[in-house]
C-alpha cells in the first residue's frame, strides 16, 4: 500500500484524498483548521456545477471536463440537485441574453409562460429566458463536511497542523502555496446569504447585467446565496460596494428580496494562474494541485483524478504544467 500526504483540506485537498483512498493508499491530511469552515475559500463557493454557463468566458477544457463533476459528487454520496440553470435579463438588457446564448450550448429558450411553469415565482417578471438543462448545483458546506466524514470513516488521518512534505505529497494549499508557485494570484469573490420565506426557487438563476451580473443559488429552507463578484485582489475584507451591488441586483430579480433577512456576508480570495486554468505540477516528490479559480467544485474532482494518476501511473495529464523554477 502506498502512503501519501495531502496538505490542505479545502475542496482540492479533500478530492485528492478521496481519489487516493480509491486507489488503496494510506492517507494523512494536514490542515491548520480542525474542520472545514470560513477560513477556506471553498466554504464561500456557490456550488454551481454549471460547465455550459461557465463556457461564456472560460476555456474549452472547463466546459468539457466540468461535465463530469455532478456524477462524481453523486458517487461520493453528496446530494446534487439536477434542475439546470435559468438565465434571465432585465428588459433594458435584452441584448445580454442573446450575447450569452451565442457563447454557450446546451440550453433551450423559454417564453414567459414556459418560464412561469418552470419557476412560478418568476412568472410575470421576465418574458423570456434560457434554461441550461444539464447543469446542477450542490451545497458546498455540506459537501465539504460529507467528504471529510467519509474520509475519516475510510481511515484517513487528519492532523490540525500546517504539515511539511514527507514522501509522496500533494500540496493543495490554495493561495498559501505562493511560497512555491510564484505566478499564483488571488481573485476575490464576495457573497451574501439571504433568507426569504416569500421566494421559492428550485434551481440557480443568473441575472445578466453589463455591470452587476448576479447568480442566486437556492440552499433550501428559504436560504439563498448571492454571488458573482470577481475582483483582482487577495484582499479578504468584505466591501460595502460589492454587497450593495449584489443586493440591488437581487432586488431587480425579485422585489421580495428587499424584505429578506440578511444572514451573512462573506469574502475570500480564490487561487488562480494567469490563464485562469488549474495546474498539476511536480517538484521532487511533491505534486502541486492548484489554480481552480472560480471552478472549485466543478473542476476539483477531475483535477484530483489527474494528479493521482500522475503519481500512481506516471501519466502527464491535460492540466500538467512543467515547472522550470
Amino acid at each position: 500500500m502506498t502512503r501519501a500526504t495531502v496538505i490542505g483540506a479545502g475542496v482540492a485537498g479533500l478530492c485528492v484524498a478521496t481519489e487516493l483512498v480509491a486507489r488503496g493508499c494510506e492517507v494523512t491530511v494536514f490542515d491548520p483548521a480542525p474542520r472545514p469552515g470560513p477560513h477556506g475559500c471553498s466554504w464561500w463557493a456557490g456550488g454551481m456545477l454549471a460547465p455550459f454557463c461557465e463556457g461564456e468566458t472560460a476555456e474549452e477544457p472547463v466546459v468539457r471536463l466540468g461535465k463530469q463533476a455532478a456524477e462524481w459528487w453523486e458517487r461520493q454520496g453528496v446530494t446534487v440537485e439536477r434542475f439546470g440553470t435559468l438565465v434571465v435579463t432585465l428588459d433594458r438588457d435584452r441584448r445580454e441574453l442573446d450575447r450569452f446564448a451565442r457563447r454557450i450550448e446546451g440550453y433551450r429558450r423559454l417564453d414567459a409562460s414556459a418560464l412561469a411553469e418552470l419557476e412560478p415565482d418568476l412568472g410575470g417578471r421576465f418574458d423570456r429566458a434560457l434554461h441550461v438543462v444539464d447543469e446542477a448545483h450542490l451545497t458546498p458546506r455540506l459537501a465539504l463536511n460529507h467528504l471529510r466524514d467519509r474520509l475519516e470513516q475510510a481511515g484517513v488521518t487528519f492532523i490540525a497542523e500546517t504539515g511539511r512534505p514527507d514522501g509522496l505529497t500533494f500540496d493543495c494549499r490554495g493561495l498559501a502555496a505562493r511560497d512555491s508557485l510564484s505566478d499564483l494570484r488571488g481573485v476575490k469573490g464576495e457573497t451574501v446569504l439571504l433568507r426569504s420565506p416569500d421566494i421559492r426557487l428550485r434551481r440557480p438563476v443568473r441575472l445578466l447585467h453589463p455591470r452587476f451580473p448576479l447568480y442566486v443559488v437556492p440552499r433550501g429552507d428559504g436560504l439563498f446565496m448571492l454571488g458573482a463578484t470577481q475582483i483582482e485582489s487577495d484582499d479578504r475584507r468584505r466591501s460595502v460596494r460589492s454587497a450593495l451591488e449584489l443586493l440591488s441586483a437581487a432586488y431587480a430579480l425579485h422585489p421580495a428580496f428587499g424584505e429578506a433577512e440578511l444572514v451573512e456576508i462573506g469574502a475570500d480570495a480564490r487561487p488562480a494562474f494567469p490563464d485562469n486554468l488549474p495546474r498539476v505540477s511536480q517538484r521532487g516528490q511533491t505534486i502541486h494541485v492548484n489554480g481552480l479559480f472560480r471552478h472549485g467544485f466543478l473542476l476539483a474532482p477531475v483535477l484530483a483524478r489527474m494528479a493521482v494518476e500522475a503519481a500512481c501511473d506516471g501519466t502527464k495529464p491535460e492540466f500538467w504544467h512543467e515547472d522550470h523554477d
